[in-house]
């Protein structure tokens, strides 16, 4: 069985649940610079190894993934450190902060010949499992578009000092998964042109960068997406909608996927229409601790997920390469947010002496395991 350490305790929690209840990894350490936050986690999952310092997990011979959770402008070199000391790798999105960091890390990780995975877990969730496998037994016939959102009302979010800081972005924080939903379905993207605005509770409060936004994506192929997010600000019944969502439209039919609802709708290839909903055996173990604040249901998913990519050798998506392209297209949107134009894709990794080809080659992989 593998075993994993997992750094960073505030979203890790997610994964030490997962882990605990998992029968194909062993939690070996728990790790954050924050003593009591170490504590409280170990009383809490009942997961008594710990330490204040990463060393300690990296000198570990005896784990084979490390799980990172930590900030991210600490990615990089969180993940450096545990390919150079021969770690498997998952990493929470977004991946890295610096595309000029992308080359170096590619680099490492073949040379490594460890796996690195970016735990994007929307994609294990339920109805988009579902979603992805309708999609890919050609039950809406050829994709013709994407529309994906995420909105929230986060005005308690305001109230934290970092919050109102200018390298605070909710482009990163909350449209991540939105994109990620782009890629998955057209990872050849060539352009992006968006807008935003920083609301009027925004300004009130002080925020810095955009909490409103919507932008297109054009792939190589003609075919466009759309992708917004607002985040301060009521949002609808979830009767009537969900905050997060990725519909997709085919020549044949249509599909929707939703969260935090277990909840589908699809119209298939014969006209008919269905709407899926999980009960209470599939909430209980998506949500199990603090109502709906974690995602230890997905993380499990992925976790096995990647332990089979890892015991069986084939590559667990989205892998390193993916992770460095879903940046590329965050940063893209920041920068025709600031410019006002649109951003060809190719010349932001050309910038960073990234591939040109990052984008577009096509991604077909394993189905997440079913629960």
């Amino acid at each position: 069985m593998l075993t994993i350490g997992i750094l960073g305790l505030g979203e890790g929690s997610s994964t030490i649940s997962a882990a605990i209840q998992s029968k194909k990894v062993q939690l070996r350490m728990i790790c954050d610079q924050d003593l009591n936050l170490c504590r409280k986690r170990a009383d809490e999952f009942k997961a008594y190894e710990y330490t204040t310092d990463y060393q300690d997990m990296l000198n570990d011979k005896d784990i084979d993934i490390i799980a990172i959770y930590t900030p991210d402008h600490l990615h990089y070199e969180h993940v450096k450190q545990a390919l150079l000391h021969n770690k498997h790798v998952i990493c929470t999105k977004p991946f890295i902060d610096d595309l000029a960091h992308g080359a170096e890390l590619i680099a490492l990780q073949q040379l490594s010949g460890k796996k690195v995975f970016i735990g994007q877990s929307s994609r294990f969730f339920e109805p988009y499992k579902k979603q992805r496998a309708d999609y890919e037994a050609g039950v809406i016939g050829e994709l013709m578009t994407i529309e994906s959102y995420y909105n929230a009302d986060h005005r308690w979010f305001l109230e934290k000092k970092w919050a109102l800081e200018k390298s605070f972005k909710w482009l990163y924080g909350g449209l991540s998964h939105p994109v990620d939903f782009i890629r998955w379905y057209l990872p050849d993207i060539e352009e992006v042109m968006g807008y935003g605005m920083i609301s009027a509770n925004g300004k009130k409060a002080g925020l810095q960068n955009e909490d409103t936004m919507h932008f297109i994506f054009k792939a190589t192929d003609g075919r466009v997406a759309r992708v917004s997010g607002s985040y301060t600000g009521p949002t609808q019944p979830t009767s009537r909608d969900s905050g997060m969502s990725c519909i997709l439209r085919g020549t044949l039919g249509a599909s929707q996927a939703d969260y935090h609802e277990l909840r589908y709708a699809v119209t298939d290839t014969n006209g008919e229409h269905r709407v899926i909903t999980w009960g209470d055996d599939q909430l209980n173990y998506y949500f199990r601790f603090e109502g709906q604040k974690h995602h230890a249901g997905e993380y499990q998913n992925y976790l096995e997920y990647f332990a089979d990519a890892i015991e069986q050798n084939y590559t667990a998506y989205p892998n390193l390469q993916e992770g460095i392209g879903t940046v590329a297209l965050l940063q893209a949107m920041d920068r025709t947010l600031q410019t006002g134009r649109p951003v060809r894709i190719k010349d932001l990794l050309s910038r960073y002496g990234l591939p040109e080809n990052l984008l577009s080659a096509h991604i077909t992989h394993a189905e997440p395991s079913q629960v």
